[in-house]
């Protein structure tokens, strides 16, 4: 009974695991929490209170949160302001979105 009840829970937390990743396409660079993320595939995880894009040996980690939308998103998209930054991704087909918090200020 012990082994079926950890292999439940073993299975549980893959799945919990594996609903916070994300694939996301750069069509052009762009800048989260003061690092440029280049044009590309990224594979996205979202951990607690931080997200992680990974691209080959590129592994870009930023303060961010998982959020639920009012409605479903057609399509995976990335919301930039005009100087380039990050604001949030939108992942299609889901409500979710992943908010990136403001770069903090450096040199203080």
């Amino acid at each position: 009974m012990k082994k079926i009840m950890l292999a439940v829970a073993t299975f549980a937390l893959t799945a919990l695991a594996a609903s916070n990743t994300f694939h996301v396409t750069f069509d052009e660079a762009a800048w989260i929490n003061g690092t440029q993320v280049k044009a590309g595939d990224y594979k996205l995880q979202v951990e607690g209170d931080k997200a992680i894009l990974k691209s080959g040996k590129t592994v870009i980690e930023a303060p961010a949160k998982l959020e639920t939308g009012e409605h479903k998103f057609d399509t995976t998209g990335v919301v930039m302001d005009s100087k380039g930054k990050v604001q949030e991704i939108q992942i299609g087909g889901t409500k979710d979105r992943i908010v990136f918090a403001p770069a903090s200020p450096t040199g203080f």
